[in-house]
């Protein structure tokens, strides 16, 4: 039986998904981000499917999201950005927490998303050499590049505060397409769809075609979803749960 436990990190609500049987046991940790205007609980199926390989799963309630619901910004993109950029401020109190209480093995550490929780785990990927395994579905590792299409877009239709740049040039730091060779060998899994209406399936296309032959990149795998839109398919959540069983069972 898949449990379903609700907690309070300091301010941010989560759900920690785990067998019954393994509840009380250190095991690999996952934390899994949902997407944007989601919430944790539209991630569930994915969790369980993880949990019932062995790990341990967090799924953390993004900052203007599901119990922290608040209105969208008037500023285009403006709540997008700083609703990751929270995400990356609380990973660390997140991984405390379970560390506090001995429930991590052998710093076993995982991280996952979809759109914009994958956005979220490429950016931690720059910054946090501890993560071992990592999944980015439908995201993207070229941060700035998304938030320059989103500006020429929303910049047609939208006065756009002059300095928004430097306002959001944390990014910079937290961009993977800039600073590749920060994957270090780790396994990274990238899935997206060649349809995808919301994150275009070059940028991770391209990023990919770039770093393949790198020797910092020899465990990062490419998937294609031919045809597919912005969406996650049970068959995929599967794929996803295996490749995290496989990889951790690797370390």
């Amino acid at each position: 039986m898949v449990l379903i436990l609700k907690r309070q990190i300091q301010t941010i609500p989560i759900l920690e998904v785990v067998v019954e049987p393994l509840r009380h046991q250190a095991l690999p940790l996952v934390v899994y981000y949902h997407g944007w205007r989601s919430t944790k609980e539209l991630v569930l199926t994915q969790a369980r499917k993880l949990a019932d390989k062995g790990l341990r799963v967090i799924l953390p309630d993004a900052l203007n999201h599901g119990e922290r619901l608040q209105p969208i910004s008037p500023i285009p993109s403006w709540t997008f950005w700083q609703s990751i950029q929270t995400n990356l401020v609380e990973f660390s109190l997140i991984i405390d927490y379970f560390e506090q209480l001995a429930l991590i093995e052998n710093h076993q550490l995982g991280v996952g998303g979809v759109s914009m929780g994958g956005m979220t785990t490429t950016a931690l990927l720059t910054q946090h050499p501890e993560i071992k395994v990592a999944a980015c579905i439908m995201g993207s590792p070229t941060l700035q590049a998304y938030a320059g299409l989103v500006r020429s877009v929303a910049g047609q239709q939208y006065r756009l505060p002059t300095d928004l740049d430097l306002l959001t040039s944390w990014l910079n730091h937290y961009d993977l397409a800039q600073q590749p060779a920060k994957i270090a060998g780790r396994p990274l899994l990238f899935w997206h769809g060649t349809a995808d209406e919301k994150i275009p399936y070059t940028e991770v296309s391209q990023f990919y075609t770039r770093i393949q032959n790198e020797a910092y990149a020899q465990n990062v795998l490419f998937k294609t979803g031919k045809g597919q839109r912005h969406l996650v398919q049970p068959a995929l959540m599967t794929q996803i749960a295996d490749y995290f069983e496989q990889q951790f069972k690797a370390l």
